[in-house]
C-alpha cells in the first residue's frame, strides 16, 4: 500500500468506530482500567472489562475484537486468559495482546507461551517487550534478546524492527513497537508514526488504553490498519494535549478530549512514513 491508500483506510476506520461504536471487551491491568475504557469509549467504541472465565469465553464470542493485557496478574486469570484466547482464536474474532513486564514470573511467562498458538492479530508492546516476546515464542535466534526493565523499555523502536517483523509473519496480523516514534509492521511493510509527547511516559496508562484502542479499530479495519490508525490518533491526541497542558495531569484530560474530538481527516493526515522491504 502506498502512502493515499493507508491515509484513506484509517480515515475509513476511525468513521466506522465512531459510527457502529464497536464492542471490544478487555482483560487488562488493575492500574489503566479507567483509562482504557475511557479511550475506547473516546475514539468511539464500547468498553467492558473482564475478570471471570465465564465472561472472557462470552465477551470473546459477543465483541466484535478483544484486549487482553498481562500487566497486573489475579490467579484467576491463569484460567480466564488461556480460555478466551483459545475461544477468540477458534471463533476468529481479532483480539490484541499487551505482553506488559514479560518475564516477570512464572504466570506471565505461562501464559505469553500459550498465546503463541492463540496468535493475537495484533501485539503492541515496547521495543524490549517486542524482542522478548519473539524470543520466548523462539522465533529469533539466540542474539535476538532483551534485558526488560519492569514495564519499561531498555532497547530502541527500531532495535526491535525485526522481532516485530517476524512476530507479525507468525501471527499473521501486526506488531506495533511504541516508543519515541511508533513502528507498525505487518511482516512486510513497515510504518513509522510520528507526534505524541514525552509526557505521555509520565502516565501510566497510555501504552496500555492504545492496545485498547487498536482493538476497537481492529472490530473495524484489518489488524495492520487498525495498529496505524490506534498509534496515529494517540500521536495526535498527545502533540495537541501537550501543547495545552500545565503538567501531567491535566496532560491525561486533554489527552482524552482530543481523541475524542479528532476527525478522520485529521488521524488520517498524521505524519508517517512508509517502509518497503
Amino acid at each position: 500500500m502506498n502512502s493515499t491508500d493507508i491515509q484513506e483506510k484509517i480515515a475509513k476506520a476511525v468513521e466506522l468506530a465512531k459510527k457502529t461504536t464497536p464492542l471490544s471487551p478487555s482483560i487488562t491491568n488493575t492500574v489503566t482500567i479507567n483509562f482504557v475504557a475511557n479511550a475506547q469509549l473516546a475514539v468511539g467504541g464500547s468498553a467492558a472489562m473482564l475478570y471471570l472465565p465465564d465472561e472472557g469465553v462470552s465477551m470473546a464470542k459477543l465483541g466484535g475484537s478483544m484486549y487482553i493485557n498481562v500487566g497486573t496478574l489475579l490467579p484467576i486469570y491463569e484460567e480466564t486468559v488461556p480460555k478466551t484466547m483459545e475461544t477468540l482464536h477458534t471463533v476468529k474474532k481479532p483480539w490484541v495482546l499487551d505482553p506488559v513486564a514479560i518475564g516477570v514470573g512464572e504466570l506471565r511467562t505461562k501464559l505469553l507461551l500459550q498465546a503463541k498458538d492463540a496468535k493475537p492479530s495484533i501485539i503492541r508492546g515496547n521495543a524490549s517487550e517486542i524482542i522478548a516476546l519473539a524470543g520466548l515464542w523462539q522465533l529469533t535466534s539466540g542474539h535476538h534478546t532483551s534485558n526488560v526493565r519492569g514495564v519499561d523499555s531498555t532497547d530502541t523502536v527500531m532495535a526491535a524492527k525485526e522481532a516485530a517483523k517476524v512476530l507479525a509473519r507468525w501471527t499473521g496480523g501486526a506488531v506495533a513497537v511504541s516508543g519515541k516514534e511508533d513502528l507498525i509492521t505487518d511482516g512486510i511493510q513497515t510504518i513509522i508514526s510520528y507526534g505524541g509527547s514525552p509526557m505521555m511516559t509520565c502516565v501510566t496508562g497510555c501504552g496500555c488504553s492504545l492496545g485498547g484502542v487498536m482493538a476497537v479499530y481492529a472490530a473495524v479495519a484489518d489488524p495492520f490498519i487498525a495498529a496505524i490508525t490506534g498509534a496515529s490518533i494517540y500521536n495526535l491526541a498527545g502533540k495537541r494535549a501537550a501543547a495545552k497542558a500545565d503538567g501531567t495531569g491535566s496532560f491525561q484530560q486533554y489527552f482524552l478530549d482530543e481523541l475524542y474530538k479528532a476527525t478522520p481527516q485529521e488521524v488520517s493526515m498524521n505524519p508517517f512514513t512508509v517502509e518497503e522491504e
